[in-house]
């Protein structure tokens, strides 16, 4: 069977997914697997993790060598990425990982999540740099990653980088 180029880089990406599920198998084999008090062990996730990414690999490779995705519609949106979106949203993710031990995680995962929107915003061509909505961008952020900060470290006692030694911030 002849396949089409577009056939070809499809069985590569999906070859790609099931090697990355092959290789996060192979980094749970030394996590021990004794169940905690939730009934299953630190390496629970990532084995469910590894089995999901290696089924969906040998999927995609199964339907590219059937003929590719012949059904799919064209992707929307522009022919080629844009790069500064690409930045705003790394720059997010960096100072995340940078900033979380120093200001904690409601408020690096505040700025991450501005950082990001303003990119995906910009991407979109709004006119994202106004004072309202940088504040709402901001505010939002800190909305959704509070509530998490909270029930990480009051319910489940799990402990996230906080801005205070009260574990409310």
């Amino acid at each position: 069977m002849n396949q089409q180029p577009s056939s070809r880089v499809e069985a590569a990406v999906g070859a790609a997914v099931a090697l990355t599920g092959l290789g996060l198998a192979a980094g749970a084999i030394p996590i021990p697997a004794e169940a905690g008090y939730g009934g299953v062990g630190p390496n629970f996730l990532p084995w469910v993790v590894a089995v999901v990414l290696t089924l969906c690999g040998a999927l995609i490779v199964r339907e590219a060598l059937a003929g590719g995705f012949k059904d799919m519609e064209p992707p929307s949106g522009s022919e080629r990425g844009w790069w500064p979106g690409l930045v705003w949203v790394s720059a997010g993710l960096l100072l995340n990982a940078a900033l979380i031990t120093t200001i904690g995680f409601i408020l690096s995962c505040g700025l991450c999540y501005l950082l990001a929107v303003q990119g995906l915003r910009r991407a979109q061509g709004q006119r994202a740099s106004a004072p309202g909505v940088l504040a709402m961008d901001l505010v939002s952020g800190l909305a959704i990653a509070a509530p998490v900060y909270w029930t990480f470290t009051k319910f489940l006692a799990i402990n996230l980088p906080g801005l205070t030694g009260s574990g409310w911030i």
